[in-house]
């Protein structure tokens, strides 16, 4: 049985540390919101898997290498003949801004089926099932793969989680919202920006109405450094950011998903699931990458140091 099984695209990045159209050099490494929390939940020391298609070409060689080294299950990945494997470009044109570009249109990634996930789901038989708002938005298969895949979820008594994870470059906030809120009645944790409620509902109390209609027990709302806010029929908790120098925000909300998620599996009080999500999150920002600097479970006191501290 495993504890958390996630579906989506994973991609081949590539960063600059300048503006990429000067050339020079460029760090090759991978990237997905699904499959960066999928590391994140493992590197916790949980039982992660990932469903996805990739090309059968070297990038998709090179996600499968890397997420079988981080420890999450590949088993149900498919490599795809007929598309190639989607890229990710990362440049910074400002020191503190950083510019994405996608090559995804057509990749293998969207060409993910309910069949496919649906398989996945009752061979792995998780305790958590973790979607996004990405992935419905890639193509018409991957928006049903979706949707049936946390409708047999739920109907099989799994816990799903939702990560809106809004993105303009792939659809319309009026399409997000018709394809996000057929999730909704078969969803029990909600990860949304502070920005991205209004996608789900149209009520003037957001929060609110989530918890009142349906399935949905759980709203965690992330506001940047402004820091986060669980939200259930008990009450709001709120959570800081954590006072951490800033090197790259990119994937700090997967981090913080994966840091949730872990405490949700290990059973912890609400309290604690924050707190391992704002830490998850706030090492993420301190280095270069999606997931690279995600903490292990001893890494997760490490930030109670001072800035600076040596440990010998």
């Amino acid at each position: 049985m495993t504890d958390l099984l996630t579906i989506g695209e994973t991609m081949v990045s590539l960063r600059t540390a300048r503006p990429m159209r000067l050339g020079g050099d460029a760090h090759l490494s991978i990237a997905g919101s699904e499959s960066n929390v999928a590391i994140g939940v493992a590197r916790l020391g949980h039982q992660a898997a990932w469903v996805g298609a990739v090309g059968n070409d070297e990038p998709g060689r090179l996600i499968q290498r890397t997420l079988r080294a981080e420890g999450v299950d590949t088993s149900r990945v498919r490599f795809s003949d007929e598309s190639f494997t989607g890229f990710i470009a990362f440049d910074q044109p400002s020191h503190d801004i950083t510019r994405v570009s996608y090559h995804r249109r057509g990749s293998a990634g969207s060409t993910v089926t309910a069949d496919e996930c649906i398989a996945a789901l009752e061979a792995t038989r998780p305790r958590l099932l973790h979607v996004t708002g990405i992935t419905p938005a890639l193509s018409a298969t991957t928006r049903a793969a979706t949707l049936a895949v946390v409708q047999n979820a739920f109907a099989a008594g799994v816990q799903v989680s939702l990560d809106v994870n809004y993105r303009a470059r792939l659809w319309s906030r009026s399409d997000a919202a018709t394809a996000l809120r057929e999730l909704l009645p078969h969803v029990h944790t909600v990860f949304s920006s502070d920005d991205e409620l209004d996608i789900l509902t149209d009520a003037p109390d957001a929060v609110a109405d989530l918890l009142d209609a349906g399935s949905v027990d759980q709203v965690v709302v992330t506001a940047g450094g402004k820091g986060a806010w669980a939200h259930t029929a008990s009450g709001t908790i709120h959570r800081p950011a954590f006072p951490v120098t800033v090197v790259d925000s990119i994937g700090a909300g997967d981090a913080f998903v994966s840091g949730y998620l872990s405490a949700t599996l290990d059973n912890l009080s609400a309290d604690s699931r924050l707190d391992r999500a704002t830490t998850s999150g706030a090492f993420c920002v301190t280095a270069t990458g999606d997931w690279e600097s995600l903490p292990t479970r001893p890494d997760l006191t490490l930030l109670t140091h001072t800035q600076g501290t040596a440990l010998r």
